[in-house]
């Protein structure tokens, strides 16, 4: 309740203040402002984790893991908007987010989990169908969001046409919702570490939610309301946030894709937090639902959103990364399909995604 009560009595500060706080602050009082807004944000998406990891117990996988990473893209996506409609709009923020989540997710994250894993227990074993299933929609979606529009003719610089756009954004929610059809029904086995049998019937989302006693359904929906309570200030305090962020960066003369990175990891932190503490009790399956699950939500919610934000205020949207991001993204998506190739991991191929992340880093300070 600590943290709920801090969340709100910020959303009512910043609501009634906010603006006259930080028109006009000295450089100290705007970093303070953002540092406080940044831990309050930073604790309710912690809140948020807690919840989803409640929940996750009780629904089972893979439906847990789902509510998780679907409740960090509704971040993800405020926060993106936020900045987006601000009064100094980065046309490149969506694309350097999402690069950046991908870069997080897929090198720094599945590199350190492997790698403690590794240490830890030598091998670890995970549920191969489910990780090619991730792949296999992760791979067309971040070529079709990044790639793609550096090569079509109808606009300039990585854009996309208003026909490319609307029809992309059909295609990669049609994609998406596909994938999350057969995830929680027929294919529901492939996420679990467990196997269900081919003749067995996985049980839909509703009937998993009304499982248990009365007093158990009452925890849950009590679970998804303390879910909401945690999100929502973070969705309120976005705006003020990115105010500041918008000043930080400009301030300092830091490279624009900074602000995407930042946002990345307020999202994915706690997230990721999670994750390795899957690896470390020997829960790879768990640990890889959540980090390509999050890549797949990025991809497949994420676009459609900043496309939509972009054509209705009429903001240019710039998705194409550059020549040596997509010579990185080509390397990350081909690593990680022969990291998750087989049916157990060692620290090595952890330790070539973390080569991997580090490259990103430096390349995003020394283009």
């Amino acid at each position: 309740m600590l943290r709920l009560t801090i969340a709100w009595l910020t959303v009512a500060a910043f609501l009634l203040a906010g603006k006259a706080m930080s028109t006009g602050a000295s450089p100290v009082v705007a970093a303070a402002l953002f540092a406080w807004l940044l831990g309050v944000i930073l604790w309710s998406a912690f809140g948020v984790v807690h919840e989803a990891e409640g929940l996750a117990e009780r629904l089972g996988e893979p439906f847990g893991t789902l509510v998780l990473t679907l409740s960090i893209v509704v971040i993800e996506v405020a926060l993106i908007g936020a900045v987006m409609l601000g009064s100094h709009g980065v046309p490149t923020l969506g694309r350097d987010t999402m690069f950046a989540v991908l870069m997080i997710v897929l090198n720094g994250v599945v590199g350190l989990g492997l790698l403690v894993g590794g240490i830890r227990y030598h091998q670890q074993s995970y549920s191969l169908q489910g990780a090619s299933a991730y792949l296999g929609v992760i791979i067309p979606l971040a070529v079709i969001a990044l790639v793609l529009p550096n090569f079509t003719t109808s606009t300039p610089g990585g854009t996309m046409s208003l026909l490319q756009a609307i029809f992309f954004s059909i295609f990669t929610l049609a994609l998406y919702g596909i994938f999350l059809w057969l995830q929680t029904g027929r294919h529901r086995g492939f996420f679990t570490s467990g196997e269900i049998a081919e003749g067995d019937v996985a049980h839909p989302p509703l009937a998993v939610l009304h499982q248990g006693h009365a007093a158990g359904s009452g925890s849950t929906i009590a679970r998804v309301g303390m879910l909401l309570a945690n999100i929502l200030p973070i969705v309120i305090l976005a705006k003020s946030l990115a105010k500041l962020l918008d000043q930080g960066i400009a301030a300092m003369g830091a490279p624009t894709a900074l602000g995407g990175i930042i946002i990345a990891m307020i999202v994915f932190t706690p997230e990721g937090i999670s994750a390795l503490k899957a690896v470390a009790a020997n829960q790879l399956t768990r640990a890889i639902n959540l980090c390509l699950g999050a890549a797949t939500s990025t991809l497949g919610l994420t676009v459609p959103a900043v496309l939509v934000i972009g054509l209705a205020t009429g903001q240019s949207v710039v998705l194409g990364v550059s020549p040596a991001d997509m010579i990185l993204l080509a390397v990350t998506l081909v690593l990680n399909t022969l990291t998750f190739s087989g049916t157990r991991t060692t620290m090595l191929e952890g330790a070539v995604h973390l080569s991997l992340f580090f490259v990103y880093l430096v390349l995003v300070f020394s283009p």
